[in-house]
């Protein structure tokens, strides 16, 4: 159901389109650390807290009884901004003056 932890951070690293070697700058440690992490880590909780800070991310234990619910929220989530994308692509002037209301 769920990616492991470390290919979560995979993911999310791709997502916002950083290499490995773009971790040294934003959470100080090298790509071959980072690497080496990311592949076969063992982090402690303090790194784990520091990549997921470099990463816009936040750190959280979710009840297994409530992880369902959290994913169909994400789900949701991704799904409503893929909508927004696609209308905005039909109708690119589309809540252009919003913001000056």
């Amino acid at each position: 159901m769920t990616d492991s932890l470390l290919q979560q951070l995979k993911k999310r690293r791709l997502k916002l389109g950083l290499k490995q070697k773009d971790m040294m700058m934003r959470i100080g440690i090298s790509r071959q650390q980072y690497q080496r992490l990311e592949s076969r880590g063992n982090p402690r909780l303090d790194t784990l807290e520091l990549i997921a800070k470099g990463l816009n991310s936040e750190l959280m234990l979710i009840p297994k009884e409530k992880v369902r619910a959290v994913m169909a929220v994400l789900e949701n989530s991704e799904q409503t901004k893929d909508n927004k994308r696609k209308n905005l692509s039909d109708d690119p002037w589309q809540n252009i003056l919003e913001n000056d209301l």
